[in-house]
């Protein structure tokens, strides 16, 4: 990013100066930052005060709102220093796309199962404070470093939107006359019909995220057209014209159940989260599995340290997906986000256990802001 050629003689208020550069997004720029006073390190994103369409101050906002819930990123300093808006945050490991990559792009019903439970609740939580995602997808939910390696977190509130006043509890008005927002391989039916999103959209798109991790792609995805308009709606026939027993086919029924439920959603209507999470946690048990907290990435990570190798699999996620770039290595430095009261049943899921700090080495805070529509 102009302006900043030497991040050593960069430092945000007073304490957080920049290491190296370890990511970028349509907002501008994501620093590997330390803490001058004590070490820790941070995550710095920087947008340029003269952006066309600044953003970092509503995400800001965002997070602040969202303080407190299991699963958020803390925000350390939000302001203004030299040409650049600030925002430092909590230092996050690697990206569920990253993992999935890692994990040669497939991953067990057991992993799929334990970050179910864990990205119901993050949606959850964010609901229960008014405010609707609207890009929910593997890139936005990043798993912590340290004692929070087994924590998901959910990230990038760019694209959110409050769905309610807070005192008359009103929801917004239904209408049919929207652009798409959001990414079209995961977003809902409604969405890509114009139709104003609500919770059941956040909740649907996750159903998207979870049979992608099954099945290893969407039948969406891999669509040829002339122009980007085109392409969307080719994603969005097929995604219409595919049932959801055949999308779901060969896996466990609780996943085309959870889709029709959510699909079957009201505008207005509040999903019932305690069930959905319920379908999959009776599964769990059924199929004698343990919430023991070791994913896929924990058990290639446990071969190659054992010498067994990895089936081929690159150790280090491939840098720049879900825009992240190569992190700091190691996984020592920022602490996870501080677990608080949420005051919200996401706080029931199983709390992640002290577990192996398994998994690829730390990947960076991912990538704030993206524009309106992204391209696959």
């Amino acid at each position: 990013m102009a302006g900043i050629k030497n991040g050593i003689d960069f430092v945000v208020a007073g304490r957080y100066r920049l290491v190296r550069k370890i990511g970028s997004g349509s907002f501008g720029d994501i620093y590997l930052g330390i803490n001058v006073s004590n070490g820790e390190e941070v995550a710095v994103k920087l947008e340029p005060t003269r952006a066309r369409h600044p953003q970092l101050l509503y995400e800001s906002k965002l997070y602040k709102v969202l303080q407190g819930g299991i699963g958020i990123p803390h925000i350390r300093w939000y302001g203004q220093e030299k040409e650049f808006n600030v925002l430092v945050l909590d230092l996050l490991g690697p990206s569920l796309e990253d993992l999935f990559n890692f994990c040669s792009r497939r991953f067990t019903i057991k992993t799929v199962l334990m970050l179910a439970d864990q990205m119901i609740g993050r949606i959850e939580y964010m609901h229960s404070r008014s405010f609707i995602h609207r890009d929910i997808k593997p890139d936005n939910f990043l798993m912590g470093i340290g004692r929070h390696c087994n924590k998901l977190f959910l990230i990038d509130f760019g694209l959110a939107k409050k769905f309610r006043d807070n005192r008359t509890r009103t929801h917004i008005t239904y209408r049919e006359d929207k652009n798409l927002t959001g990414t079209a391989r995961y977003a809902s039916i409604n969405a890509h019909l114009g139709i104003e999103q609500s919770r059941r959209d956040d909740m649907e798109s996750l159903g998207y995220v979870m049979m992608y991790f099954n099945r290893g792609s969407l039948p969406w995805q891999g669509l040829k057209a002339a122009t980007k308009k085109q392409k969307y709606e080719k994603i969005s026939e097929k995604k219409m014209s595919t049932p959801v027993e055949v999308l779901c086919k060969g896996f466990p029924a609780e996943f085309a159940m959870y889709l029709n439920y959510c699909r079957g959603l009201r505008f207005e209507e509040g999903p019932d989260y305690m069930y959905l999470r319920q379908l999959f946690r009776i599964l769990f048990r059924t199929l004698n599995h343990q919430y023991d907290y070791t994913f896929d990435w924990t058990m290639l990570k446990q071969k190659a340290a054992l010498g067994g190798g990895s089936s081929g699999v690159n150790l280090m996620p491939p840098s720049g997906v879900g825009g992240g770039g190569g992190g700091p290595g190691g996984g020592a430095g920022g602490a996870g986000a501080t677990g608080g009261a949420g005051g919200t049943s996401n706080q029931a899921a199983p709390s992640p256990a002290p577990g192996p700090a398994g998994g690829p080495p730390q990947l960076s805070q991912a990538q704030g802001n993206r524009e309106s529509m992204r391209a696959l």
